[in-house]
């Protein structure tokens, strides 16, 4: 049986690991699943597309501090045909992801984490795939 409520997913793409948030079933609000390197994220993506489905995803989008593009917007643009190829008909957005790793530390700091908890391995990457996951989703509503 089909799920009802699909999820929407958001990914903050990095250049040595990928940041994972799920929607919660209302679509309200953004959950961390994790980081991940590219066999990993495709893996666990399959999984929550056979086990809960996926409504699209959206991925941050590094513009530069004036709006425009940078040497990480090509990369991405490569990472989200890769992602519509692996995953076709299912719709792939991007967000503006601008300053969300600064937002994410400076989150992750006002929490009470330690600055050595604050970059373990992943932790600020899953962090800011949440911000992106999040503003997404206060956007559509």
């Amino acid at each position: 049986m089909p799920p009802t409520h699909k999820r929407i997913i958001g990914i903050d793409f990095g250049a040595k690991r990928i940041g994972v948030a799920v929607s919660d079933p209302l679509r309200m609000f953004a959950q961390p699943m994790g980081t991940f390197d590219m066999a990993g994220l495709f893996n666990v993506l399959s999984r929550v597309r056979d086990e809960e489905g996926i409504e699209m995803f959206v991925v941050g989008y590094p513009l530069s501090d004036t709006g425009g593009e940078n040497r990480m917007t090509g990369v991405i643009d490569r990472f989200v045909a890769e992602l519509r190829e692996a995953f076709p008909g299912i719709p792939v957005e991007t967000f503006d992801e601008h300053r969300s790793s600064r937002t994410a530390m400076k989150l992750l700091a006002a929490s009470g984490s330690s600055r050595k908890k604050r970059n373990e391995k992943g932790r600020l990457d899953t962090a800011a795939a949440c911000l992106i996951l999040q503003g997404y989703l206060d956007s559509r509503h």
